[in-house]
């Protein structure tokens, strides 16, 4: 199941969140996403972890305080695909 872990402190590092997850099973992809000119965290990545693992991160984490922050981890929807407008 692939993971939304939203709401996280801007000064987060990859490896915090990374052993914060792991405490409830292996990730199996994880994608930290970073703002191109500050080079921090924007303050959500996703990480795709086993079905009952994710359930354990989703059931102990959302809502929990993680760096003076109220995180939320849920299911991750998929994306919407953009509407192309036309400039014409």
């Amino acid at each position: 199941m692939k993971l939304y872990i939203g709401n996280l402190p801007f000064s987060s590092t990859e490896s915090e969140v990374r052993a914060l997850l792991e405490e409830h099973g292996e990730i199996q992809s994880f994608d930290w996403l970073i703002d191109r000119e500050t080079g921090r965290c924007r303050g959500f990545c996703f990480a795709e972890m086993e079905n009952a693992a994710a359930d354990s991160v989703i059931k102990a984490l959302n809502g929990k305080e993680f760096g003076g922050r109220t995180i939320k981890v849920n299911e991750a929807r998929p994306r919407q695909p953009r509407r192309r407008q036309n400039w014409y």
